[in-house]
């Protein structure tokens, strides 16, 4: 992913906790010469010593032949939205403001254990909250049985690139010009990305 320098993320915890937060994401494989992705919610999390991305496919879905094959790359994007130079104090041109995440590493497929396992944690991840939480640990043997529907897998990480492009090359009343003018455009991606400038202050 090209990142121009100002943009360029370099902390691990903060990717991190970004990955985590906007967990849902495309895997992107080569198969025959030809880009194959497909849309799917990932955990990152550590597996001894290593960081990992982990997820799973639908069995039918043939994309889960080609992950060992290869170098994998994993797509995770974070609240995006259009900025008018309208809103400069200046004439130029007008961008997209993003924040995105690019994982790649060597894959391999996950034994059963190991996608009990992830399916447990994805499980509590977003059922622990809830008033009748639907538990690995708590589904009947039959429930259980559609484990045999899906492959897991697991991304060894080798490199992250990241980039948050948040308009850190304007100038502060630019900056908050841009702010305003993303909360009077009515969407909710504007909105997220005005809230996101506003915590960061420009940084």
């Amino acid at each position: 992913m090209f990142i121009p320098k100002l943009f360029k993320v370099a902390d691990f915890e903060e990717i991190r906790k970004f990955v985590e937060a906007h967990a849902f994401g495309s895997i992107v494989t080569v198969h025959n010469g030809r880009p194959v992705a497909t849309h799917l919610p990932f955990q990152f999390r550590r597996i001894g010593e290593e960081w990992h991305i982990t997820g799973h496919f639908a069995k039918a879905n043939p994309q889960w032949k080609t992950i060992a094959e290869q170098e994998v790359l994993v797509m995770i994007q974070g609240p995006h939205a259009y900025v008018s130079s309208s809103w400069y104090t200046h004439e130029n041109v007008s961008t997209w403001n993003y924040q995105a995440v690019h994982l790649y590493g060597e894959a391999q497929l996950m034994d059963e254990k190991e996608l009990e396992e992830e399916l447990a944690l994805l499980m509590r991840k977003y059922e622990q909250h809830r008033q009748n939480a639907v538990l690995w640990e708590n589904l009947s043997a039959e429930t259980k049985q559609q484990i045999n529907g899906v492959v897991g897998f697991k991304i060894r990480v080798g490199e992250i690139q990241a980039a948050y492009k948040l308009s850190q090359n304007r100038n502060s009343t630019d900056y908050q010009n841009i702010i305003d003018g993303l909360r009077s455009e009515g969407s909710p991606e504007a909105d997220q990305m005005a809230t996101l400038m506003e915590k960061r202050g420009g940084k």
